[in-house]
């Protein structure tokens, strides 16, 4: 029998920096509201309790899976370029400045 409500696994674990993983959505929802008073009002973790809680009725846990993926990552982007590096940084720059030059370059095909 399928798990149901909170009980629900994600398709893949929610790597934690810690080395611990969630596994499942009452792992992700009990791991969210331990999280610091001053982080809680941050609208990606309310985003990601809200998409918790309508994924614990129904629907796919991989709406849940990014909704909390999101809002621990916050603004992290990972982008592949056309010369096969992995650029991380707020805007998508290896450097972490705004180089709208390149970035517009690999998107404008």
């Amino acid at each position: 029998m399928p798990d149901k409500g909170w009980q629900r696994k994600f398709e893949d674990p929610i790597p934690l920096p810690d080395g611990r993983e969630l596994v499942k959505l009452r792992d992700a929802a009990e791991y969210i509201t331990s999280l610091p008073k001053k982080e809680a009002p941050l609208p990606e973790l309310q985003t990601a309790i809200e998409v918790l809680m309508l994924c614990s009725r129904s629907g796919p846990t991989m709406l849940a899976r990014i909704a909390v993926m999101k809002a621990l990552n916050g603004q992290i982007v990972q982008v592949l370029n056309t010369e096969g590096k992995i650029l991380i940084g707020a805007n998508g720059s290896s450097r972490g400045i705004n180089d709208r030059s390149r970035i517009g370059r690999w998107f404008s095909r």
